[in-house]
């Protein structure tokens, strides 16, 4: 490894504009204290009430924990940044960014496609919901979920460790992704660039398609529901987790899946503020204003609190 891959990297962030800095860190911290209130919410919600002890909201509960874990990875070193005048992070906390955002980015991604399974089955093959969705299973797909995520996590970090670091440690972004950190390697970064975007399709593009060929199963079964009442029930249960499969991955085809030379900085900070701040964000929102049964869970738990 060259000498100067140890150096430290300096974050842009999200503006050069020093009086940008503190109206920003505002309105990042407020977005933050939401995201981790309004997750922790739906995590206690889920746990008090038996009637919600089901997959679907199993799946939700682990998901709400992975993005409060994946908002921290990423938005306190952001926030200490708009108040610093450096604005450093170390090669190696660069590269442990790097891994924990990656693993908790993907793990939500299969954990989408598991709650995508769920309405498949719920809506399918009710018959045998509780046969093919039991406890263990579940559990093994969250366990596989994580397995796979962080094995990817570890490849990729892996991978740019091998890279040097000679002119630029400046790095156009505001925490260490692997598209602004490949820019700046004076190594020649084709074959990581093959073996990432390859990597990324396989790993991205399975759970996506696993959502949706999901959906298209339940669209084609609701389409049979004689009555109006029948469809718009069926369909009322998997509105949440579309909103938000959409608003995800929306963002994360947008910045990914184009080659390095199309890659632009102000369009891709946009875009990736909205998968990795704006979304876990909204998650809460969607699922509880969308949702009869956690409407419910949150009024037995006001009231218990109340009590």
């Amino acid at each position: 490894m060259n000498s100067s891959s140890t150096s430290d990297f300096i974050l842009l962030g999200l503006s050069t504009n020093p009086w940008m800095q503190k109206p920003l860190f505002g309105i990042f911290i407020i977005m933050y204290l939401v995201t981790v209130m309004g997750n922790v919410l739906i995590i206690l919600v889920i746990r008090s009430d038996s009637r919600l002890h089901t997959p679907m909201y199993f799946f939700l509960s682990n998901l709400s924990f992975m993005d409060i874990c994946f908002t921290t990875v990423i938005v306190p070193k952001m926030l200490v940044n708009f108040l610093s005048e450096t604005k450093t992070i170390s090669y190696v906390g660069c590269l442990v960014q790097m891994y924990f955002f990656i693993a908790l980015a993907n793990t939500d991604s299969y954990l989408l496609a598991s709650m995508a399974i769920d309405r498949l089955v719920a809506i399918c093959n009710p018959l045998h919901y509780d046969v093919v969705m039991r406890s263990q299973r579940c559990l093994l797909m969250l366990l596989g979920s994580c397995t796979i995520s962080h094995l990817h996590a570890l490849f990729r970090v892996l991978l740019m460790s091998r890279l040097s670091f000679c002119a630029s440690h400046v790095i156009k972004h505001f925490f260490c992704d692997t598209q602004p950190v490949l820019k700046l390697s004076c190594s020649d970064t084709s074959s990581s660039q093959i073996v990432v975007m390859t990597e990324t399709l396989a790993v991205i593009v399975t759970p996506f398609l696993c959502i949706l060929f999901s959906y298209m199963k339940i669209i084609v079964t609701v389409l049979r529901i004689p009555s109006a009442a029948g469809k718009w029930k069926a369909f009322s249960t998997c509105g949440s987790h579309l909103t938000v499969v959409a608003l995800f991955y929306g963002s994360v085809i947008y910045v990914y899946f184009r080659p390095l030379s199309m890659y632009s900085v102000v369009k891709d900070r946009i875009a990736t503020v909205m998968y990795t701040v704006v979304t876990p964000m909204m998650n809460p929102f969607i699922y509880s204003l969308r949702n009869k049964d956690m409407k419910r869970g949150l009024r037995k738990l006001r009231d218990r609190l109340h009590s």
